[in-house]
């Protein structure tokens, strides 16, 4: 009897637990969840469910309803983004109000509003739609009341905005807005907070009525198969995106408005793995950066900030030097100056007070005070420095100078700009970058001044006292000395490269739990992270698959070469862990992403950028050929190993699969390595391997670089086009080469260059090793420095020249 008793107390007892998270159809009115860990409804389907989301504050939840199927809960919706619930809240279903939220303390924190009619029961249905529902209407829906994301069957009316959110992980509102206008358009827009005040839009649909009887928009169609569109008043559809990724069957999508404003149809797979991720289908706009201008406030970025485009062509915001972010916590805020710039007079000299920092290609329209032309670039300098009002000078178009003043707005780095220059002016002393923005130097140097003082006023106190404490530092330093010893890794030749030994508990706080991947290849995965030293800056955490065979002959092949070679067109290695089985490189992080993702996207680069950026990789690979103190064959060079930094300066990365030759070396044999499309031909032949396998790699990126297409294009509408190296070639012998950049009107008025480049290409790309130039002839080459020989046909000829 007693043993009956205590089973039937324990069931009761867990029945609240039980009921937490299940299954449901309709939710009574009377039924409640509280604020704990796994607590939610669940739709009949299970893909969705509708609960308290844990935040990173352990002890606060957003109700949210979220992919319930998938490792990654990818939230959907939310209410209280504004107000989080403290754990032991409570959600309880009215008849009167609907859903109501009220704190452990009882003060009431979010509600349903708007519900005309007594709410009979709510429902989460299999489409993720959240309804309260009367005796004959829905009275409210999370549909019609959307956050930041559009599902499936989701239809958004006139005005019925998405926004924003303030950042991935922060849920209050956010600075973004898309909406249905009332003249039928679909807009992007930034608004004014804390105001609703909506700037000039970044992105529209052109779907407003006009006087050639074309009907408007009248609303935002996500339909069950993954397309958005805008329905017209006349039935007709004004497609948003063209492609998806498969059936709706097998893949689940979301349209979601991201925290930086971007717009984004994503698609996940349905039958999901732990390594399944959602993928972007298509996002809008292209390049936010230069997408936006706006009149009435700062643009996607704060004011005195710039607005740079990384490997996902997402927007990057950055504080240039001499500049600090106002609120440190806000990546994406403005930027406020170090010193104070005014119009009284300076203890000394302007020259002796102020310098320049000269950005390429950057630009903050619209806060021109004056236009000064004809001048040159020193006329503009000077005449920025000695003009108490001017802040920054932009040069461009060979003899024009726009000074600007605080605060500048809409600061984006823009290809098109050509090469301009915008000379910020900058107080002398004030650092290089350490990563987004810069540490505020007023403060550390009042910290510097106390920290002198204190110890002044103490070594001053007392000589007994002194002597103490100085043999206390000196102990102290000893321990840090004899730990730091002890936390380097025990293999050769890593204690001279100078790199940061990290833990592996570092990374993981640095990485956010390697939230935000960059990328991922054979050996392993690129999370993006931030290292807290004197500011916050940006890194690239690349974390080794361990289940890769050699992959801790990988590690210590990185850790060894990358440490020990210095050279602008190199990515930096800044350190390294090994701390177990975890193994991980932590590498200088570059804003403008992959080469592959700036050359291959929906715009072309500029023919400028694109000749400065194959000048980058002969230089790069020149070092690592004959300059650095180890010969290098890098063995996957190709445009996804190529990062472009905010100047868009190319810098070689992943030396995982260098193979590293002795000084007596002049071959190795390995495995076939490298990647389809820019592998040599001696790869497959059991040849010896030399670094002329690089040269072909190459030549390979040279002709991208040069024809701005991918070395194999499968979708080609000519065959004989499919594989760029033939038709290069062949382009090439019958003097075509206007083919080749077709529409291109800059290469195609530097006609000199692009024959150059492309004959240098055919010699790097010889089927026969013993005929590709060597990477300082073939730089030597690029540049003009010596004569290019005229190619023979890379596959069927035994020409040599003079290598």
């Amino acid at each position: 009897m007693a043993l009956a008793l205590l089973r039937l107390f324990s069931f009761l007892v867990l029945l609240p637990i039980l009921a937490a998270a299940q299954t449901v159809g309709n939710v009574t009115v009377g039924a409640s969840l509280s604020a704990v860990e796994n607590s939610s409804w669940i739709s009949p389907s299970g893909d969705f469910a509708f609960g308290f989301n844990q935040l990173n504050n352990k002890d606060l939840f957003l109700l949210a309803i979220w992919y319930n199927k998938i490792p990654e809960k990818t939230i959907v919706w939310y209410a209280n983004g504004e107000r989080p619930a403290p754990r032991g809240s409570r959600l309880l279903l009215t008849a009167d109000r609907g859903f109501v939220l009220t704190s452990p303390q009882g003060e009431q924190l979010w509600n349903t509003e708007t519900i005309n009619g007594v709410v009979r029961s709510g429902v989460l249905d299999d489409t993720g739609n959240l309804m309260l529902r009367g005796s004959n209407s829905i009275l409210w829906e999370s549909f019609k009341n959307p956050a930041d994301t559009m599902l499936p069957s989701q239809k958004l009316d006139k005005g019925v905005a998405l926004s924003s959110r303030q950042s991935d992980s922060n849920f209050t509102e956010g600075r973004f807005r898309m909406v249905l206008q009332s003249d039928g358009n679909l807009v992007l827009t930034t608004i004014n907070l804390p105001s609703d005040h909506f700037n000039e839009p970044y992105y529209k649909s052109d779907t407003a009525g006009d006087f050639n009887s074309s009907s408007p928009g009248f609303q935002v169609v996500f339909n069950e198969s993954g397309y958005l569109f805008v329905l017209r008043e006349n039935e007709e559809r004004f497609l948003l995106t063209t492609t998806i990724t498969g059936s709706a069957k097998n893949f689940y999508y979301r349209a979601t408005l991201n925290f930086d404003g971007i717009f984004s149809l994503y698609s996940h797979p349905k039958a999901s793995t732990g390594n399944s991720r959602w993928t972007t289908v298509w996002s809008n706009p292209d390049n936010i950066c230069t997408a936006s201008l706006v009149t009435a406030s700062s643009g996607v970025c704060g004011f005195n900030s710039i607005c740079s485009l990384n490997a996902e062509r997402r927007p990057n915001c950055g504080c240039p030097r001499g500049y600090t972010l106002v609120d440190p916590n806000d990546q994406y805020g403005s930027c406020k100056p170090n010193f104070t710039q005014s119009c009284e007079e300076e203890p000394a000299p302007v020259e002796d007070l102020y310098d320049f920092e000269v950005l390429t290609n950057v630009d903050w329209p619209l806060a021109d005070y004056a236009l000064l032309e004809p001048f040159t670039e020193e006329k503009c300098r000077e005449s920025c420095l000695h003009d108490c009002m001017c802040a920054v000078a932009i040069f461009r178009l060979g003899d024009r100078c726009w000074k600007k003043k605080l605060p500048l707005s809409n600061g984006r780095v823009d290809p098109s700009l050509d090469g301009a220059k915008a000379l910020l002016k900058v107080r002398k002393g004030d650092p290089p970058p350490l990563g987004p923005y810069f540490p505020n130097q007023e403060m550390k140097k009042k910290n510097q001044e106390s920290l002198i003082l204190a110890l002044l006023v103490i070594l001053g106190s007392s000589v007994i006292f002194n002597c103490i404490f100085v043999a206390a530092i000196c102990l102290g330093f000893y321990f840090i000395y004899q730990k730091k010893l002890k936390t380097l890794p025990q293999f050769e030749g890593v204690v001279g490269t100078n790199l940061r030994s990290f833990t592996y508990k570092e990374l993981v706080y640095a990485t956010n739990e390697f939230k935000e991947e960059l990328g991922r290849g054979a050996f392993g995965i690129v999370y993006k992270g931030a290292l807290d030293m004197s500011s916050s800056s940006p890194v690239a955490v690349k974390r080794l698959n361990t289940m890769v065979h050699d992959t801790e002959k990988e590690f210590k092949t990185e850790v060894n070469v990358i440490g020990q070679t210095h050279h602008k067109n190199l990515v930096r290695l800044l350190g390294f862990c090994d701390d177990g089985d975890n193994r991980l490189l932590v590498y200088e992080y570059l804003s403008n992403g992959t080469l592959a993702s700036f050359l291959f996207g929906d715009s072309r680069p500029s023919w400028s950028q694109r000749t400065q950026i194959a000048f980058g990789i002969a230089r790069g690979l020149l070092y690592l050929h004959e300059e650095c103190s180890t010969q290098i064959i890098h063995c996957d060079i190709k445009p996804q190993n190529i990062l472009l930094d905010e100047h868009y300066n190319a810098k070689i990365s992943d030396f995982g699969l260098a193979k590293l030759l002795l000084l007596n070396q002049s071959h190795t044999n390995t495995a076939i390595r490298g990647t389809k499309g820019y592998v040599a031909p001696e790869w497959f032949r059991n040849l010896p391997i030399t670094v002329k396998i690089d040269v072909y790699s190459f030549g390979v990126v040279l002709l991208e670089l040069t024809c701005c297409r991918r070395s194999v294009d499968r979708n080609c509408d000519l065959e004989e086009r499919a594989i760029l190296t033939d038709w290069a070639y062949d382009c090439y012998r019958e003097g075509i080469l206007d083919a080749l950049v077709e529409n291109d009107t800059d290469a195609l008025n530097d006609r000199g260059k692009v024959e150059r480049f492309v004959q240098v290409a055919i010699w790097c790309i010889q089927e026969d090793p013993s005929l590709r130039p060597t990477m300082r002839k073939a730089t030597q080459m690029l540049e003009g420095v010596v004569e290019v020989p005229i190619p023979p046909c890379p596959y069927t000829t035994t020409v040599k020249f003079s290598l």
